[in-house]
């Protein structure tokens, strides 16, 4: 009977210790680019519902820091939108909708209009000056031209980095 007991313990022993990790590649494995994905604010942009059935863009935008972290990168994506179009566009403090638009975040020259290709998409990216926040309210706006830069035609709220 104790040897029974003690060929089952060895074996229960000779189990375990096959199943352990030593000497194995670690199953997850953490990168420095990593490190910027808990700092990178995201948005989806579409258009206002007072433009149903006439503008229907969409899209998305990002905002995360320079390598350095001295100075923050935005990035966007429109789709839908009328080819050839020209559309300037920036990030603002405050909330789209709302009369909380506290200003453009930098300066207006970092955001260069977005042209608008034959298949209705654009893309467009700006470097800001200033270190990417880490709280508040922030928001992406397009507008309908330059000739009418009061008429926003895609927006979207940026949703701070989770923590």
């Amino acid at each position: 009977m104790c040897t029974r007991r003690t060929v089952t313990l060895t074996v229960a022993l000779l189990a375990l210790a096959g199943c352990s990790s030593s000497g194995r590649d670690p199953v997850v494995e953490v990168s420095a680019q990593d490190a910027t994905l808990n700092t990178r604010w995201h948005a989806n942009l579409a258009s206002p519902t007072s433009l149903a059935g006439v503008v229907q863009m969409r899209g998305s935008a990002s905002m995360a820091p320079s390598a350095d972290g001295s100075e923050t990168n935005v990035t966007l994506t429109l789709a839908n939108a009328s080819p050839g179009g020209l559309h300037p566009w920036a990030v603002h403090r405050g909330q789209c909708g709302t009369a909380t638009d506290n200003g453009v975040f930098g300066r207006n020259e970092a955001y260069k209009a977005l042209k608008v290709g034959d298949d209705g998409l654009a893309d467009g990216a700006a470097t800001v000056p200033l270190t990417t926040p880490r709280t508040g309210g922030y928001f992406v706006v397009v507008y309908a031209s330059v000739a009418n830069p009061e008429t926003v035609v895609a927006c979207g709220n940026l949703a701070p980095p989770t923590r």
